[in-house]
């Protein structure tokens, strides 16, 4: 597991069109899930440590920005075949065993991930409801895969980019294993 952190905020970049596998086996495009005041992107995986730590926190933060207008998709942009614990069958295992409330989308030819300039799992990429980005940070500060406290900054910056379309000025890198690409 190589540790790597995320680019920082390039902010007013337009979100990124897909079409792409959902874990309930349909195709989703991005208008289809977009929400009415913003959207997250965030590119996770399964056999990630830093993934799994935040598995909880990352449901319960979700589910709040959904009830704000703010609609979550989770990319996975792994390589499968040298990672087969990410593949689309454990994805929808992984999915199902952390009752998701997101779409869980599987990203084969990683051309998304890239286009996106995914570095790391989790990376997140919060937009405004204009489709531009003003977030690219972490949901919380972890030492040692824990929580150091109950700040949650990636619910804080999307809530404020809801309602003001703009994201916080300082912002923190997300942590986490590096993309297996092909």
């Amino acid at each position: 597991m190589v540790l790597l952190g995320s680019s920082l905020c390039d902010f007013g970049s337009k979100i990124i069109d897909f079409s792409l596998q959902n874990v309930d086996e349909k195709v989703y495009t991005l208008n289809e899930l977009i929400g009415p005041n913003g959207t997250l992107i965030m590119f996770i995986c399964n056999h990630c440590p830093y993934v799994k730590a935040i598995i909880p926190r990352l449901l319960e933060t979700t589910q709040s920005l959904k009830k704000n207008g703010i609609n979550s998709i989770a990319i996975m942009p792994n390589n499968t075949e040298d990672y087969p614990e990410d593949s689309f069958e454990n994805m929808i295992k992984f999915s199902k065993l952390h009752n998701f409330n997101f779409p869980y989308l599987i990203d084969k030819t990683q051309s998304i991930s890239k286009a996106y300039g995914a570095v790391c799992t989790p990376d997140f990429f919060g937009y405004n409801k204009s489709g531009e980005l003003n977030y690219r940070g972490r949901l919380s500060e972890m030492k040692d895969l824990k929580f150091v406290n109950d700040e949650n900054d990636l619910l804080d910056a999307m809530l404020l980019i809801s309602s003001t379309n703009k994201g916080p000025v300082k912002q923190f890198p997300s942590f986490g294993c590096s993309i297996k690409w092909y």
